[in-house]
């Protein structure tokens, strides 16, 4: 049996107007200001932007919700059709805020194309999956660090800022939400010689977690050679030899990356 596409598309309304006030709140939009909205759905945090004075953009795929919304306003907001992993940001005007529900099923493919436009972007309050939020924040060191953690904090300094119960949401999820905010650094974390290299190498070393960072490096492609040569890069690796990725801060990948795009030049 076909899934009915807002179930596809992972939709689920809020309803609950206190949690679109603590969002507005950490938004701290001012008037005039640009806000992109992504999945307004039937528009309760739509009205809200609206309400700031901020110039909104909403952005909805669905076409079924996408015509009450441009019917309900179309006078005071702009409503885009089109699918937010593809939209051409770049049309807008910058910088721009993004108070967003995301859909579950596309939200990290999703921030990472907002991490993208960074340099358009002055901030973001993203309600998320819970357990996707626990990753963007974890620290090293915990079950929830993950790549997508590297690369959220690489680039700009996260924040789970409350959780949200499952029953706020009509149809309720199986599962409960978070509201992350993200103020996009100036620049990365730490500089890097090549950063599609460093997310490579960030990609290796969590492929294997139960693995050492040696040889799940290793299991990565990396040669034995530039490995052993790396290694010393990252403190602690010789003393404990069975060390994994998952205990790595970001500037620790970022020496560990260097040393292993040295030897490919």
């Amino acid at each position: 049996m076909m899934r009915s596409k807002r179930k596809a598309l992972g939709q689920h309304f809020l309803h609950d107007r206190n949690i679109v006030r603590k969002i507005l709140a950490l938004a701290d939009l001012r008037p005039g200001e640009s806000v992109i909205e992504i999945g307004p759905g039937r528009g309760i945090l739509t009205r809200a932007l609206a309400d700031t004075g901020a110039a909104v953009y909403a952005i909805e795929i669905d076409r079924s919700l996408y015509e009450p919304l441009q019917k309900a306003f179309a006078s005071d907001i702009r409503i885009i059709h089109a699918d937010a992993l593809t939209y051409a940001y770049e049309d807008l005007p910058a910088p721009f805020a993004v108070v967003a529900n995301l859909p579950y099923a596309v939200s990290t493919p999703l921030l990472f194309r907002l991490l993208e436009l960074r340099s358009r972007v002055s901030r973001m309050v993203l309600m998320l999956q819970l357990e996707v939020a626990r990753r963007i924040t974890a620290a090293p060191g915990t079950k929830d660090y993950s790549p997508l953690s590297v690369g959220a904090q690489f680039y700009a300094d996260p924040r789970l800022e409350f959780v949200v119960p499952r029953g706020c949401f009509r149809p309720p999820p199986r599962v409960d939400s978070a509201v992350v905010s993200l103020r996009v650094r100036p620049a990365p974390r730490a500089a890097v010689k090549d950063e599609a290299f460093f997310f490579r190498v960030v990609r290796g070393g969590f492929a294997h977690r139960r693995k050492s960072l040696r040889n799940a490096l290793k299991d990565a492609g990396f040669t034995n050679e530039a490995v052993e040569r790396a290694l010393p890069a990252v403190s602690n690796t010789s003393q404990n030899p069975q060390r994994r990725a998952e205990t790595l801060s970001i500037e620790e990948f970022a020496r560990l990356a260097d040393a292993l795009f040295d030897p490919i030049q």
